[in-house]
Parts: C-alpha cells; sequence; structure tokens
C-alpha cells in the first residue's frame, strides 16, 4: 500500500509515494533491501517506537509519531548502523536525507496520512 503524506501545519508535501510496514515482517525488512530513497518515497512504519540503521547502505530522516499522527521528535541525517527512538512514539516516518528540511518539519506539527489507489 502506497500513502501520501501531508504537513497540514506547514502546508508541505512530505511523501507522495511512502510505503507502509504495519506487519510483523514489513516491519523487520524496513528499509534494509533498498539502496537509497528518491525524493517523494518513504516508508511508514507502525506501531514502532524505535529503528535502526543497521546493515543499511544510506542515510535518511526519521519522523516519530504519536497515535494523533502528530510530531513527537525529528531526527535528521541518521547514518548507518545508528538507532533513533522516542518512546512518545506509536509511529515512524522515514524519509530521504534532507526531507526534514525541506519540508520544515517539525516537533508538534500535525501530519495527515492519504492512503492512495493501488
Amino acid at each position: 500500500m502506497k500513502i501520501r503524506v501531508h504537513n497540514r501545519t506547514k502546508d508541505t508535501l512530505v511523501a507522495d509515494a511512502a510505503d507502509v510496514a504495519n506487519t510483523s515482517e514489513t516491519r523487520k525488512e524496513g528499509l534494509l533491501k533498498r539502496t537509497g530513497l528518491t525524493p517523494g518515497e518513504g516508508l511508514w512504519i507502525t506501531p514502532c517506537e524505535a529503528v535502526h540503521c543497521f546493515f543499511m547502505k544510506f542515510t535518511i530522516d526519521i519522523v516519530f509519531l504519536n497515535k494523533a499522527k502528530q510530531v513527537v521528535k525529528v531526527s535528521p541525517s541518521v547514518k548507518p548502523w545508528r538507532v533513533a527512538g522516542s518512546l512518545r512514539a506509536h509511529s515512524v516516518l522515514e524519509l530521504p536525507e534532507g526531507q526534514i528540511q525541506a519540508t520544515g518539519t517539525a516537533r508538534g506539527d500535525q501530519l495527515e496520512f492519504e492512503k492512495l489507489p493501488a
């Protein structure tokens, strides 16, 4: 399933074709098999409080969200072999490096998720 992610607070498009990882298998796999993310791509992992970048081949931006999809933490430029998390998070949005800065996404922002047709 693909989703579009809009930052309602800043009125910016965060991702226009993000994948959803909402099963044990897809959450475990995450971005491990990917060689990168292009602008507009992303991965929404739910439920999730923390992610690791072990064995990843590229740097990512990470947005932590509560159940209401409000940003509780941003972690820009997380390099391979690092860990990031938030005890207040219910889900995580992984994005291409630089996307947090490009969209101005910050703690407290409200994100909106739209399921795209298959």
